[in-house]
Order: C-alpha cells, then structure tokens, then sequence
C-alpha cells in the first residue's frame, strides 16, 4: 500500500463511509479511509433485531462508560458506539429520523454557521437518500444509496396504541420526515430487502470498493495526527498487530471518527486545552478550548404495560414461536426479525408550549436487558415506550484519558443537569402513562409492569428517571462548529478546524446544536454537504 494520499480519512461510520464514497468518485483523488473496527461480517449485522444482541458486544462495540454522573446519584451510565464498518449505522435501531426544520435553522443563525439552514441542508437530505415509501417530492428522494422504507412489521396493538395517542390530542403524522414533524405515526428506517442497511452497505458497495483509488484499512487505529507546523498532513495508526504506520495527506486530514472519538483524538495530537494535554503528557500543538466541551446526548426512560393480546414482539421472541419466525426470516425476510427499534414515533409539544420537544418511541413488545446488555422479553405480555427530551439544556464533556488510543475516554453528560430538564423530563414520563391510561388503550390493557403504581409524585419520577433512564446514543456537539473568536468552537462553517490547516472534522461532534430526534440522517447529511465543500461545489 502506498503510504501517500490526496485525503485520509478517519472513521469508517456513518459519516465516514459516505465522505470515502464522494470524494473517490472523482478518480484523482487518492482516498485512504481508516476504520479501527472490523469488516462487518457477523450475520446478526444484517438481521434487524439483531442491534438487541449487537449494541453491548465487545466485538463490534466500542463499551463506553460515562464518568459517576453528578445529577443520577454518581450513577456510571453506559454509552456503547459502533466499532465496525458503518459505524453505529451496523449496530443501531435503524430509526431514519431528520429532525425540526427549526434545528437547522437555529444552527445557521448562530455566529459562524452560516450554510446550515433547513433549505440549505434539504437537497443533501435527499441526495443520499433512496425513499421507497412514496414519490419523491419535496421532502424526499429517489436513487440515492441510503435506503429509507417504512417499518415492515405491523401489530394491531400498535394501531391501538397510535388511536390512543390520538385520542388525548396528538395528531396523527404518517411523515415525520416531511413538511411537519408534530405528530405519531408509522416511522422510517433505513433497512432494504428486509435487512439492515448502514452506511457501509449504502455507500461502500463492491462497486464502490473496486475503485482503484479508494483504500480501505480496517482494525487501523488511529493514535495522532501528524503535524508541519500547524498544517496536518498525516495519520499514525495501530494496525492489529500493534505495529505502527504512518500515512501522508496531500491534502487534507478529516476526521469523521464521531462525537465521543474526534475530539480525544485532536487532544492526543496536541489540540485542545493546554491543562488537558498536560494531564495526559501530549505536547502542545495548537491550543483549541473547545475541543471535547458542548457534549449533547438525548436521556429516555421507558413505561412499560401489560396488555391482553398474545399478538406482540416479544411473545413472537419465545419459544415456539421463535423457531417459525426466524424460519420466516431465513427464507423470507418478513416478520418479526425484520423490527427496528421501535414501529412508532411520536414527536409532542410541551403543555407550556412552543414547538413539539417530546420524542417518544413506541415498542409492540416489553422487557429488559440482562447482565451483558442483550435484549431479554417480558413474562407477561406487554409494550414499550420510550421518551426524551429532544432539546436538553444540559451539557457536558469529553476527554482523552491518556495517550494510548486503546483507552477509553472519560465522558461525563450532567444529564438532568438543570432545572428546566428536569421539569420537561417529569412531563416526559407522564404523557407516555396519559396515553396508556386513556379510555381507548385501557380496553386493551392489563396493568402498569414499569415502574407500576407506587411511582406518583415528582419526586418519585424523578428518581425513577435518575435510576433507570439510559442514553439514546445521540452523542453531539464536542466539537462544534462556531466562529473563530467563540472559545467553545472548534471548526467553522466550512468544518475546517480553527487555527490549523488540511484538517476537518465531519461527524455528529460539529453540531452546535442536538437535533429534534436520531441522529443518524443528520449526519449523513453533513457529510453529503462537507464533501460538496471540500470538493469546492458548495
């Protein structure tokens, strides 16, 4: 392999695999694209529900663990990322989910982010995408390489669930991603064929993988970014065997290796705060304070009920009826192995208003995890919810432990940091058991299973969420682009880095701001725009 390249890439996810495919496509350009992971060959990869046994493996995860969480009781929560080809888009829920247009909006007026608005991020949107649930039209669009399907699995439970919603005054949506995103529906995710589809499937395909100038270095983990002065021009990666190789840039280094890896990676090359490098014995490069700051994640707890169909998830998950789905699956590629996630989401205004600031997903199916992480069904027959609170006003922070690139980061979220959280977190919890408790769900209702009745006041919610609420895998924001003369920037509107040259970050770390719902076609969207930039079309 030659050691010389026009751009290297780090990080093989989901912004990743798109950036290696546009800039490639242009057969000039010598691509290096670097992912620490593996190739993604493990079959559950491809089998949808198989994210419930994939989320907490060692051999395709990345097991993080925040720092004891001030705000949960010093409560250490985990934070798995994908460490795989594809990224988190081979082993999450699958949930296509693009956000508010006053997300984007609010991005572009803030100082230094101009180019970011609704309208501007709209025609990347669609670029990607290949949307085989209608026409296309104004919102969405045909022949990209991201196949975006409605759910294919349908429970009339789930129905009851959508009519009670509607029923306490949440209007129905079958479009999230459309001209509206208030409302509960049937969502969208990004599966083809009844199998998953990540952004390795979508944008690395054999086709693509052929091209003579496109390299490819899987378990190459990236240890710092080699510097001339303050231009970067280079890589210094581990391959498997620890051996350590260096790689050139000609052009430019971009980082697309996430929110809780780019930034960890910056400091370990001599970028960042000067007490941070110090502590971690890296010399200084470039002083950047707002490498790892302005950390966002999204904070959910479910509410679990019982219900008295036999006509769920996670009844078709137990024997018997396990052998003839997985059967159906083999031979098929229908039924219940094809889930997502969740079937349903909902997006719901606060009772003080403004615009909707509520996410709930649905479920046709209870339970928990065990000890390991996996997904394990419910006794009783019964359903899920779950809901955050889309725009949390806490923040938090990421940090390279050390020099070694092997060691995890430490991570610290304050979630239910602050008050305004809190008050929305409490509202969070009871219009998930408003809707249970209406008149049209309880004729298809048993009990409450989580967290039952003795959960009423405020205070016990609160304590509820602190004990049992988990992150939705949202990380964002710890490297956010902003203007040069904001001490909590570290990129520009064109991504660049601030201060350095030949050096971008392209990944969910350059958000200002958390977006209103998943956030994985919001990063594939950035990176469509960012490669428009550095190839000098946009």
């Amino acid at each position: 392999m030659s050691d010389r390249f026009d751009y290297i890439i780090v990080g093989a996810g989901s912004a990743g695999c798109c950036v290696a495919n546009r800039l490639s496509a242009d057969a000039g350009n010598r691509v290096l694209l670097l992912e620490a992971g593996g190739e993604a060959k493990n079959p559950l990869i491809k089998m949808p529900i198989g994210f419930t046994q994939l989320m907490y493996s060692k051999k395709v995860s990345n097991l993080y663990k925040s720092e004891p969480e001030p705000f949960l009781d010093n409560r250490v929560v985990p934070l798995p990322r994908g460490r795989v080809m594809g990224g988190c888009s081979s082993i999450n829920g699958m949930i296509y989910m693009r956000g508010q247009r006053e997300d984007y909006d609010e991005w572009a007026a803030l100082p230094g982010c101009d180019g970011w608005s609704y309208k501007e991020l709209l025609p990347y949107f669609k670029k990607s995408e290949n949307y085989d649930a209608g026409p296309a039209d104004e919102y969405h669009g045909h022949g990209g390489e991201l196949n975006v399907t409605r759910v294919p699995m349908h429970y009339p439970i789930t129905d009851a669930y959508i009519d009670a919603a509607v029923s306490i005054g949440i209007p129905r949506n079958d479009d999230v991603n459309g001209a509206e995103q208030e409302g509960i529906g049937y969502i969208q995710v990004n599966q083809k064929g009844g199998e998953r589809w990540s952004s390795a499937d979508a944008f690395l395909s054999r086709e693509v993988r052929r091209r003579p100038n496109l390299t490819i270095v899987t378990h190459a983990l990236a240890q710092r970014i080699l510097f001339d002065g303050k231009r970067a021009n280079g890589i210094e990666y581990r391959d498997r065997k620890q051996r350590v190789h260096s790689v050139h840039a000609e052009r430019e280094v971009i980082l697309c290796a996430g929110a809780y890896n780019s930034p960890p990676l910056l400091e370990m090359s001599g970028v960042g705060q000067p007490e941070v490098l110090k502590k971690i014995g890296v010399d200084l490069v470039h002083e950047l304070q707002g490498v790892g700051e302005n950390l966002q994640d999204h904070w959910q707890l479910w509410v679990q009920y019982g219900v008295k169909t036999p006509k769920t998830l996670s009844e078709d998950g137990k024997f018997p009826r396990v052998v003839g789905n997985t059967l159906k699956y083999m031979f098929k590629k229908q039924g219940p192995l094809t889930f997502a996630a969740a079937n349903v989401g909902a997006f719901v205004r606060s009772k003080s208003g403004g615009r909707p600031i509520l996410q709930i997903h649905f479920t046709p199916g209870a339970g928990g995890m065990d000890a390991e992480g996996n997904m394990v069904a419910s006794k009783e027959s019964g359903v899920n919810s779950t809901c955050c609170v889309v725009r949390p006003t806490s923040r938090g922070w990421i940090h390279a432990r050390d020099a070694d690139p092997a060691s995890h980061p430490r991570i610290l979220h304050n979630f239910m940091g602050t008050e305004e959280d809190r008050k929305l977190y409490i509202e969070a919890f009871r219009i998930q058991r408003e809707i249970y408790e209406s008149a049209s769900f309880q004729e298809h209702a048993t009990q409450e299973l989580i967290p039952g009745p003795e959960v009423q006041s405020d205070e016990e919610v609160l304590d509820f969420w602190k004990r049992e609420g988990m992150s939705v895998y949202h990380p964002v924001g710890s490297a956010k682009m902003g203007p040069a003369d904001d001490p909590t920037a570290v990129v520009d509107n064109e991504l660049k880095v601030h201060g350095l040259e030949g050096l971008r970050v392209v990944d969910a770390s350059i958000f200002p701001l958390l977006p209103s719902g998943n956030t994985h076609a919001p990063v594939v969207a950035v990176a469509e725009r960012a490669c428009d930039l550095i190839l000098e079309r946009g």
